[in-house]
Order: structure tokens, then C-alpha cells, then sequence
């Protein structure tokens, strides 16, 4: 390829009114990424050097999260909504710079690979004038079928207008399309709104570069690759594939899922080599865990770093800002936010530590908190390294206790306790022997009045 390189345009353009939701279409999440997102991934890379969306519903939301993902992209506007080939010739003032091809997609089809595309490119420079994307429907119905004679695309055949022998094609048309640069819009200002909806369809290019003599091709897909979501259940379906690849990347990336059909994952899940996961794990977003370590049953981690040998769980919860240190254990029902926990330490049950550090081979004992929230500002934490915690305690931010100090069980602990001391603060233990039948006596008498 030459120095122009490619331009891909993005089609976002979908009214998504069939997702009852306020949310535009193309921004809705699989894989804890949005559908666009995905999209702009795979075109970038398979080596998409310029990027036009063209945005309709929600325009302004999808905007910005198109800059927020390549801010040298270009975004226009279909102000009316007459076919997907006007939705490209809203890209206009893109399509005419110089560029070796042009890659079409769409912005609600978020699985498909930049193998696939790249292969498209590939068929451009090998000679080709137009490539599309097909893919074998296991139901070919309602899709529009690719008739191709000799290795030759010669037709794109909406179900409706297909002979009953053409309704047997399974090769279908998937919506993506790659254009040799100086062909696409040539092209696409030949293409009439002839047809009962008046509108201009993309597809119609395949007729007018047959029309002029050019070389048609098509490009053979997966069908799960090149699913569209219109709704809800189209969106679970593509969450479903998504996941499914997830778990097996993983797996053959030398991690070991001993259930892998309850992991979840989200599209930036990093596990090392030797992780085991357990059943009914949930990875959001930002998570990357070190090698040898283990993830318990039922936990749930987003944007949290554990280190190699490190165990998590059963039952734990790591939020934003979580980072667990080589060795580290955070146990059962135990929740970490916005806090390191330093090699070897051990948080193993029933506590709540938030904007804190847990120093090297510290001891959390079960039922202790961070109170790190005033109700106005977050404050924090320190326990050094080999401190000792007490079951039951309440560390009151800002606080900070010392290396290898000792906090009592149930204490509530207010002002720092420097290293290697003993801190207890509770009320004393008072005994009164004689009255525990007192008291059964008085509720006895009480019940029966």
C-alpha cells in the first residue's frame, strides 16, 4: 500500500429504536466496550490510517465517544436518513482525499476481525475495484443473497426480489464493503433512489461497478462475525460470541477456567500464564492478573491488578484501584477499593479496606474496616508492613499504623499507633456474677403479663 492508506468509514448512523433505550444504539456495551469501540479497534487494526464516522441518532454522545477512542477521527452528520449509500456520501469531504482504499462498516456489527478486513484490503491490491464481505447464513432469509458466477460477484439480490432458485443461495451480504480508492465515489453518485422506499442503497454499487466492467469479489466471513444487533436479544446473542472467544483465547493463552461457560470477561481482561479461575467470576473492565494466581468462586474485579501467586476469594470484590501484591490473599466477602495490599498480606475475611495501603505481610483480621469517608472527603489509611489487626476494628482515616504494631480485637482506632506497639481501644470488660438469672426472671415475668 501506498502512503495514502486506507480510510475506513463507519456507519453509525442506526436509528436503535428497536432497543428501547436513550442510549444510541452503537454505544451499548458487549464486552464491557461499546459496539463502536469495537469497530474502530478492528479497523485501526487492520491498518486504517484515516477514520470517518458518520453519526445520526445521538450524534453528539457518539461524537464524543468516537474522539475519546481516536481523536484524529472525523465525524459527519446524516441530517435525513435515505439508505446506507447516503449515509457514506455524508463522508463526502473524506472520500475525496487521496486514499488506496475505502473500507465501509457498521458501527452495530461489533464482532467483526481485522483479519477479515485486512483480507478485503487485500483483494483491492491484488486488483480488484470492489469487495464484499459475505458470509454462509445458516437461515439465508430476509438477508440479501451475493450471486457470484465464476469467482465473480455479478449481483446483490434483496430476499424479496430473488428468484426461488436465488432464495437457495446461502451466501449473503453482510454490510461491509472496500472500494479501491479512486472508484468509491464514482460509484456512489451513480446510485439512484429507484425503488419503492426511495432511498439510495449501498448495495446498488455492485450493479454499477459490473456496469462499468470492474472487478467484483467477495470476501467469505464467519456468520457469527458479522452479526448486526438491531435489539436487546441481538445484543445478547453477539455478548454470547464475544465471550465465548474471550474463554477460549484464554484458555489457549495457558490460563485454566475449571467452568468456563460462568467466567466473564471484558474485551481488556489480561490473565498471566497459570492463573486459575474458578467457577462464577466476573472480570470487568481494567483487570490484569499475574501469573500462578488464583481467583475464587463468585468474585467480582474491575480495574484491579493482582500479582503473580496471589489468591482472591471465594466471594471477594475488587474495585477500581485495586492492586494486590505477589502472595497477597483477599479472602471471603472481603471488598478492596482504591488500595494496595502489599506482597504477602492477608486480608482474609469480612473486611472493607478503601483508599488505604495494607503493607508487606500485614494481618487483616476478619470484620475490619477503613472508615475513609467523612461524609465530605475520602481519607486515608496506612498499615505497615508486618502490622497485626485485630478481629472487629474500625480504623478511622486519616490514620496510620506502624510497622509490625498490634491494633486489639474491636478496637476503634482514631490517632496513629507508631511501630511495634499495642493499641486497645474498647470499653473494659465488666462481670456481674449472679445476674444473667435475673434478667431471665424479669423477661419471664414480662412475657407472662
Amino acid at each position: 500500500m501506498s502512503e495514502r492508506g486506507c480510510l475506513a468509514v463507519v456507519l453509525a448512523a442506526g436509528e436503535g429504536t428497536r432497543m428501547r433505550s436513550a442510549r444510541p444504539k452503537v454505544l451499548h456495551a458487549v464486552g464491557n466496550r461499546s459496539m463502536i469501540a469495537h469497530v474502530v479497534a478492528a479497523a485501526e487494526a487492520a491498518g486504517a490510517g484515516r477514520l470517518a464516522v458518520v453519526v445520526g441518532n445521538g450524534a453528539e454522545k457518539v461524537t464524543a465517544a468516537v474522539q475519546a477512542l481516536s481523536p484524529a477521527a472525523e465525524t459527519f452528520v446524516q441530517v435525513e436518513r435515505r439508505g446506507t449509500a447516503h449515509a457514506v456520501l455524508a463522508a463526502r469531504e473524506a472520500l475525496e482525499a487521496p486514499a488506496d482504499d475505502v473500507v465501509v462498516l457498521c458501527g452495530d456489527a461489533p464482532l467483526v476481525r481485522p483479519e477479515t478486513i485486512a483480507a478485503a484490503r487485500t483483494r483491492l491490491a491484488e486488483g480488484a475495484d470492489v469487495v464484499v464481505v459475505g458470509f454462509e447464513a445458516a437461515d439465508p432469509t430476509g438477508y440479501g443473497r451475493l450471486i457470484v458466477d465464476g469467482g465473480r460477484l455479478v449481483a446483490i439480490r434483496e430476499d424479496r426480489e430473488a428468484s426461488p432458485a436465488e432464495r437457495m443461495v446461502r451466501l449473503c451480504n453482510s454490510g461491509i464493503l472496500a472500494f479501491r480508492g479512486d472508484r468509491v465515489l464514482p460509484l456512489l453518485d451513480d446510485i439512484s433512489d429507484d425503488n419503492a422506499k426511495r432511498e439510495f442503497y449501498l448495495t446498488d454499487a455492485v450493479a454499477g461497478a459490473n456496469a462499468r466492467g470492474l472487478k467484483v469479489e467477495v470476501v467469505v466471513a464467519g456468520e457469527e462475525e458479522v452479526l448486526g444487533v438491531n435489539d436487546r436479544a441481538q445484543l445478547a446473542r453477539c455478548e454470547a460470541v464475544f465471550q465465548a472467544r474471550a474463554r477460549a483465547a484464554a484458555l489457549v493463552a495457558g490460563a485454566t477456567l475449571i467452568a468456563p461457560e460462568t467466567v466473564f470477561f471484558s474485551t481488556d481482561t489480561v490473565l498471566g500464564r497459570d492463573v486459575l479461575v474458578e467457577p462464577n467470576v466476573v472480570f470487568g473492565p481494567g483487570v490484569t492478573v499475574g501469573e500462578g494466581a488464583v481467583i475464587h468462586a463468585f468474585s467480582h474485579l474491575e480495574g484491579a491488578t493482582v500479582a503473580a501467586g496471589a489468591s482472591i476469594g471465594p466471594f471477594a470484590r475488587l474495585r477500581p484501584g485495586a492492586a494486590i501484591g505477589a502472595g497477597a490473599r483477599v479472602g471471603n466477602f472481603v471488598e478492596v477499593k482504591n488500595a494496595t495490599v502489599e506482597d504477602g498480606a492477608k486480608l482474609n475475611h469480612l473486611s472493607y479496606i478503601g483508599d488505604a495501603r495494607v503493607g508487606r505481610a500485614a494481618n487483616v483480621g476478619a470484620g475490619t474496616i477503613t472508615c475513609n469517608y467523612d461524609g465530605g472527603s475520602k481519607h486515608f489509611t496506612d498499615i505497615g508492613a508486618g502490622a497485626f489487626i485485630g478481629s472487629n476494628s474500625a480504623l478511622v482515616a486519616p490514620v496510620t499504623i506502624g510497622a509490625g504494631a498490634y491494633v486489639g480485637s474491636g478496637s476503634v482506632i482514631t490517632d496513629d499507633v507508631p511501630p511495634d506497639a499495642l493499641a486497645i481501644a474498647r470499653g473494659r470488660q465488666v462481670v456481674k456474677e449472679g445476674r444473667a438469672g435475673e434478667i431471665r426472671a424479669r423477661s419471664k415475668q414480662r412475657g407472662g403479663e
